[in-house]
């Protein structure tokens, strides 16, 4: 049999083969396509709509109109600020979890995954409690004379940034852990044999090979802030508008459908760029081989 002949049969059984997990795909595919392009769809065409015709006036209006830029810019803002004090408050927890003993390791990550088991609403009322005017902290404050007058922390931004990170630093956490057990102890050890200090073989070691729990932390993280409602909507008071928010009221105050969708399609084109811009830094093949 010649080289040629060769060649085809492995090109046609590799067909069959690229066939064959097609089939397997296409339920899925149906699926997603259904339940997610669908609806997409439908929202790309009724942020097109104005009245019985179509425009852009939508998209116009997110251009030009000040509340619109200001909104994203907030939800940019504190997106990133909690991604941020999110590696900086779960590295220390994933780190430990990851160091010490199988029991302690087990106690420090049920103790992460707390919150799980409690509905976001019954958070962030818990958080009104003890962040308001009367509240635990302020009370507390009073009493041992460090304070005269109550501090302003809820309703305001401070109390957005702390309720958003509460919920986040579970989805830190867990990428942190899953990269920092994967380095091998004995790395460490002979930095330190070597005359490394401890801020060196973290700095050296430690950290290069968690890069890429902290990259995989941050996108889940910031992603999912973009979206936040609940907890903005009630420790915000009203004063820290998110996009979330924008889309409710457009709905809700003003019955403009189009102009919510306008907002949502912005926020999905912004998630989907920052993907892509993620992929391009850090692809995950460069990922999964750091690990």
């Amino acid at each position: 049999m010649t080289d040629s002949s060769n060649a085809a049969l492995i090109a046609r059984a590799e067909r069959a083969e690229q066939g064959s997990y097609l089939l397997l795909f296409a339920p899925a595919l149906l699926l997603v396509g259904l339940f997610l392009g669908g609806p997409l769809g439908l929202l790309f065409f009724q942020s097109l709509r104005e009245g019985d015709s179509f425009s852009f006036v939508h998209y116009a209006r997110i251009w030009q109109e000040e509340i619109y830029w200001r909104t994203y810019a907030d939800t940019l803002q504190i997106s990133l600020l909690v991604t941020v004090l999110s590696i900086v408050f779960g590295f220390p927890l994933a780190y430990a979890a990851a160091v010490a003993s199988r029991g302690w390791s087990t106690l420090i990550l049920a103790l992460v995954m707390l919150p799980f088991w409690t509905s976001v609403l019954v958070r962030t009322y818990a958080w009104l409690v003890v962040l308001q005017r009367r509240g635990i902290i302020n009370t507390t404050l009073i009493d041992l004379g460090i304070i005269e007058k109550p501090l302003s922390l809820s309703h305001n931004f401070t109390a957005v940034l702390i309720g958003m990170l509460h919920v986040m630093i579970p989805f830190m956490v867990f990428p942190l852990y899953a990269a920092l057990s994967k380095i091998p102890t004995e790395l460490t050890q002979a930095g330190h044999s070597l005359g490394g200090s401890t801020f060196y073989v973290f700095r050296r070691i430690i950290l290069p090979l968690a890069a890429p729990g902290v990259a995989a932390g941050s996108v889940l993280v910031f992603i999912l802030c973009l979206g936040f409602y609940l907890t903005p909507e009630l420790l915000g008071g009203g004063k820290t508008i998110m996009v979330s928010s924008l889309v409710q009221r457009n709905v809700e105050l003003y019955l403009q459908f189009g102009a919510a969708s306008a907002v949502a399609m912005v926020l999905l084109a912004m998630v989907c760029t920052i993907f892509w811009a993620v992929d391009r830094a850090l692809p995950v093949e460069k990922i999964v081989g750091m690990r």
